[in-house]
């Protein structure tokens, strides 16, 4: 149930939306340029992120032998972007840049974070959400969290805090983690939903605990084989990474999993259909365990894997045409994307590699998954914004990472640079007002890399030292150049024909992480 905001921070909240409103109303020139000349309304936002959808997962983005029709709906009457980019090949870290507007591998522990892990984002620091709630937005939060929770010792009993409503939302219903990884419960706000008092959930990731059967000592009752690890407790008949026992009466059932969070989201639009509302709908699918609702399985020509995307399709749809029955749809810009590049194969035996029947999950581009490569952080992207944004394809250099600052500004409350040190300003290149976008980005698995126009430049010497991925792509070579223009596929290593380009971007990518800033 969504709690009500106090007198003091609803008074703060309007007074906050009636001065956005103003700066809008009078200087929409000044601050935006032609971008939104003559608006006097904020725009209701919704960031829909995917999990592992690579760019050759979706019709729109070329994907074959799968269906996706409401995101190629998106795409269609809005801009499809051909180079946007998470800011790392991994999860957690990427959902740290997109909330705090920080490159992660400034961020000491920023790596795929265990269920039992504290907040990674600093509650006193900006965030997304704090951005625009000081705009006047009601915000939430629905889906996958998977940035830490509490301070290091979680009691799953009691309140949760820290949380996402301690950096800027008003409401949550997430999953703490990952679909595959203990606790399989659901947090709203600060308590677990469905909990039985009698059965209190204790959780470890260092030893087994309580009696419930592993997936490692009862493979027979598993629904769904391992390939690797995720050999843990098991819920709903798949085992998991780590170890929980009790809360049975509040543990998720998977194939509902995707079902419950878009019947939140669109809850939670609907509750404030009155207002300007900031909804991160951060979807379970296609992330393993890939257990669809049966709706889906079976819907798609290449396997399980393609199934779950067709089921994320539907989640889409749902938030679509909940603002078309509200009559949101114009008054509303969307964001699609997804967090990191794509894998088929991640631990469970779900026969996706078997019957992938030529589909490619990351396009023409290499790597996907934990890779420093192309297919590792750029991203599928679209913006849609009916009477703002142009349909079309913009091939501007974006990041995830700039969200905030584009969209502090468009609400008229722009950070200052030093509280977010990597976001730049892109509401024009999100818009369509602009061609070009980003000068330079930084792109991270456990090296980093950056980008410049047509160039990438992979630095061996600049580790970063997740927990995930592997320096075998880059192992014993100082540097790696490629030209994208003409290899997309990075194939052929041009660093000794290209010295001069090779001192630039090394030279730049050392200024940026000695700086702390972009």
């Amino acid at each position: 149930m969504t709690r009500r905001p106090s007198l003091c921070t609803r008074r703060e909240a309007l007074k906050g939306l009636a001065l956005s409103a103003s700066a809008l109303t009078l200087a929409p020139k000044s601050m935006f340029g032609e971008a939104l000349a003559g608006t006097t309304k904020l725009p209701n936002i919704v960031v829909i992120l995917s999990d592992d959808v690579g760019y050759g997962d979706l019709g729109c983005y070329g994907g074959t032998g799968v269906h996706t029709p409401n995101i190629d709906k998106l795409a269609k009457g809005g801009l499809r972007f051909t180079d946007a980019h998470s800011d790392a090949a991994t999860c957690t870290p990427s959902r740290y840049a997109l909330m705090t507007g920080e490159y992660a591998w400034r961020k000491p522990g920023a790596h795929i974070l265990p269920g039992d892990a504290a907040l990674l984002i600093d509650p006193a620091k900006p965030s997304l959400a704090s951005t625009l709630k000081r705009a006047g937005y009601a915000t939430g939060c629905v889906g996958k969290w998977h940035m830490g929770l509490g301070n290091g010792n979680i009691d799953w009993n009691g309140d949760i805090r820290p949380g996402p409503n301690e950096v800027g939302f008003d409401y949550s219903f997430i999953i703490p983690a990952t679909p595959d990884r203990v606790p399989c419960v659901y947090v709203e706000n600060h308590r677990v939903v469905g909990l039985d008092p009698k059965d209190p959930i204790v959780v470890s990731y260092k030893e087994n605990i309580g009696t419930d059967p592993t997936g490692h000592d009862h493979p027979e009752l598993l629904k769904m084989g391992l390939s690797d690890g995720h050999d843990g407790t098991i819920v709903d008949g798949i085992s998991r990474i780590g170890f929980m026992s009790g809360g049975h009466s509040a543990r998720w059932v998977d194939e509902m999993m995707e079902k419950t969070l878009a019947r939140k989201a669109t809850s939670f639009i609907e509750e404030h259909k009155s207002q300007p509302f900031f909804l991160y709908f951060a979807t379970s699918d296609i992330h393993v365990p890939r257990d669809p609702n049966n709706q889906f399985v079976n819907t798609s020509a290449c396997g399980i894997r393609c199934d779950a995307i067709e089921q994320l399709d539907w989640a889409v749809g749902q938030v679509m045409e909940t603002l078309d029955k509200l009559n949101l749809t114009d008054d509303t810009l969307i964001v699609f994307s997804s967090d990191n590049g794509p894998i088929v194969d991640d631990g469970y035996a779900d026969g996706s590699v078997e019957h992938l029947n030529g589909h490619k999950p990351a396009g023409a581009f290499r790597g996907g998954k934990y890779t420093i490569f192309e297919g590792g952080t750029r991203m599928p992207f679209i913006t849609s914004w009916p009477g703002h944004i142009q349909p079309g394809t913009s091939d501007a250099l974006v990041g995830q990472v700039d969200l905030l600052a584009s969209f502090g500004t468009l609400a008229g409350v722009p950070a200052a640079e030093r509280e977010v040190p990597d976001s730049t300003n892109q509401i024009q290149a999100l818009l369509g007002k602009a061609k070009t976008g980003r000068e330079y980005i930084v792109e991270e698995s456990t090296v980093l890399a950056i980008r410049k126009g047509q160039w990438k430049l992979v630095d061996a010497n600049q580790p970063v030292g997740r927990g995930h991925g592997s320096r075998t792509d880059t192992e014993g070579v100082e540097y790696q150049l490629y030209d994208l223009a003409h290899d997309i596929s990075e194939a052929n290593n041009v660093a000794q024909t290209h010295p001069e380009i090779v001192r630039e971007l090394a030279a730049k990518l050392k200024e940026i992480r000695a700086q702390g800033h972009s």
